[in-house]
């Protein structure tokens, strides 16, 4: 990680410690650094936005800045980040800008980079992209007259995507009866869109956005509202999304959850029947849940594990050829049709499934045992130095130690937020909590915590 860019982009409060000058400075860059110096075409990027009522702000900043370089610049307006990968890999872009702070609070914001082939950015531009916005290479140039660029409304790369999902399912959804929670994000119109083509009797819950209630008590960050909404309702199936729509959660009918770690069972079953699963093997965060691990060997399938971040999924799945992979939070890849998490496209897949094996989500992911987790967050002061504290170090390792291999712990640092995660799996949920309850009031006890 960068000193701004996280493993999902800048990320920050905004006007605080991620600002308009900053978006300013960042599309000053870009339009310079993508310039085609040859006389041949003009440097061209796509820009979508979350419904957060900053992101406008954000938005212009970064248009302002591209089209002071020289770049023409095409808005999405309100979509999703798959959306823009989509676009930026499909179409002639040099690059692609997504503003959002997926599942963080309104008050947050960020700035998603993504590269010609619809991937997050390489750290060499990034970190050539932090240079400048420390002063460094100095002044780039303005274009003039007929140099300075444009911005053009693109709605209809926005549109291209939406058909593009429909394209990729395999029947009807007619008679489902599929319930959708949009967080109040950027999947509010687009996914109704997609389930409404596709012939299904769609359900939408939180899609009313108002700029400052995106994920507030709802979406794949709060599922306990979609999760009644199946069962008072009788539908066969819910999905929600987060603030930017690249995670999905789903809901069975009877209203239990069935997390990333389920929806990769379920999918990586499915493909290896179908032979479609390369060198039958998913891969997966340390974050996954024994529960998928002892599922998959009973399955015969094998699996690889990668640091917290579906940057690392991707990563891991371009370098073996792998075609499935994700989190436990609902970022699921699947590389033949998207190069980052896409909830839409989870969410597709999970109905083809369903529909062609002719079996109720219960059913599909009744083999698969979740192992009790808690998992439990403390905004800290230094995240580095709480990793590095003896003290911390040799709690964890006693928690380790008693555990054996009937369980594990796991302290690690949010890759977007001044937040240490403390997570314990264990075959009992009180030994969880107690475990982790530890480990944070030491580090409370030691002052790290806000």
């Amino acid at each position: 990680m960068g000193k701004y860019f996280g493993t999902d982009g800048f990320r920050g409060e905004a006007n605080v410690n991620l600002t308009a000058d900053h978006a300013y400075k960042i599309g000053r860059f870009l339009g310079w650094y993508y310039r085609h110096p040859d006389g041949g075409e003009k440097c061209k990027v796509v820009i979508g936005k979350d419904t957060r009522r900053s992101s406008y702000m954000f938005e212009y900043a970064l248009a302002g800045g591209l089209t002071a370089s020289g770049a023409d610049v095409y808005l999405l307006h309100v979509t999703t980040t798959p959306s823009v990968s989509y676009v930026a890999r499909t179409e002639d872009f040099d690059c692609g800008i997504m503003i959002s702070a997926s599942h963080n609070p309104y008050s947050d914001n960020g700035i998603k980079l993504l590269n010609s082939n619809g991937e997050k950015m390489d750290e060499e531009t990034i970190r050539k992209v932090e240079d400048y916005l420390d002063g460094e290479p100095g002044d780039l140039p303005y274009a003039t007259g007929e140099n300075i660029g444009c911005t053009v409304d693109y709605a209809a790369g926005r549109n291209r995507y939406i058909g593009y999902l429909i394209s990729l399912a395999t029947r009807s959804y007619r008679d489902k009866k599929v319930g959708l929670d949009c967080a109040n994000g950027s999947a509010w119109m687009i996914a109704k869109s997609v389930f409404d083509a596709l012939g299904a009797k769609t359900y939408v819950i939180h899609n009313r956005p108002d700029g400052l209630n995106i994920n507030t008590n709802c979406g794949s960050t709060h599922i306990e509202g979609l999760q009644k909404f199946v069962v008072e309702n009788g539908l066969d199936v819910g999905f929600a999304f987060d603030g930017d729509a690249d995670r999905c959660l789903c809901v069975d009918e009877n209203g239990k959850l069935v997390d990333g770690d389920g929806i990769l069972y379920i999918c990586g079953c499915y493909l290896k029947e179908n032979g479609e699963l390369y060198g039958n093997r998913i891969v997966t965060t340390v974050m996954s849940n024994f529960g998928l691990y002892k599922a998959l060997d009973q399955a015969g399938i094998a699996y690889e594990k990668t640091a917290v971040g579906d940057k690392y999924v991707y990563e891991n799945m371009v370098k073996n050829g792998y075609r499935l992979g994700g989190e436990q939070s609902g970022h699921i890849i699947f590389k033949k049709y998207a190069t980052t998490g896409d909830g839409i496209l989870t969410a597709i897949k999970m109905m083809e499934v369903m529909l062609e094996r002719k079996m109720t989500l219960s059913g599909l992911a009744e083999p698969f045992h979740v192992y009790p987790q808690v998992l439990k967050n403390v905004r800290v002061t230094d995240k580095a130095a709480v990793r590095s504290d003896e003290d911390i170090q040799k709690a964890v390792s006693k928690v380790a130690q008693a555990l054996g291999e009937d369980g594990r712990i796991l302290v690690r640092e949010s890759g977007t937020e001044p937040v240490i995660r403390v997570m314990v799996e264990a075959g009992d949920l009180e030994l969880c909590n107690r475990y982790v309850d530890q480990v944070i009031e030491l580090i409370q006890k030691k002052g790290y915590a806000v």
